[in-house]
């Protein structure tokens, strides 16, 4: 996950995923892995990009608030948010933010 993601003309909803992991991998990469693929096969889904350097932040970009909350929503998602809670992380934020303006080179 290392490319920009190539997403569309504004307006959309990003997703900001801010956290700090606890030590170990305790099976985070391949749920990780799985809950990109899985994102990347719902509606409305757009790219994802991610950075870890002792804080790690993982951006979704989705369509809609609609999407977004439908993605909240999944089984096998809402399962891996448990895990997260309970054993991956030591502190998280989201935040949902519209995307107004875009630009780069």
């Amino acid at each position: 996950m290392s490319e920009i993601a190539k997403t569309p003309e504004p307006p959309y909803y990003a997703v900001i995923f801010s956290s700090h992991r606890t030590e170990g991998d305790n099976g985070y990469r391949e749920i990780a892995e799985r809950m990109v693929a899985l994102a990347a096969s719902q509606p409305g889904f757009l790219g994802v990009e991610s950075a870890r350097e002792g804080l790690g932040i993982t951006v979704s970009y989705w369509e809609s608030l609609e999407d977004i909350a439908n993605w909240k929503k999944h089984s096998e998602h809402r399962e891996a948010q448990r895990i997260g809670h309970e054993t991956w992380y030591s502190d998280f934020r989201v935040r949902v933010a519209k995307v107004e303006r875009e630009y780069g080179i």
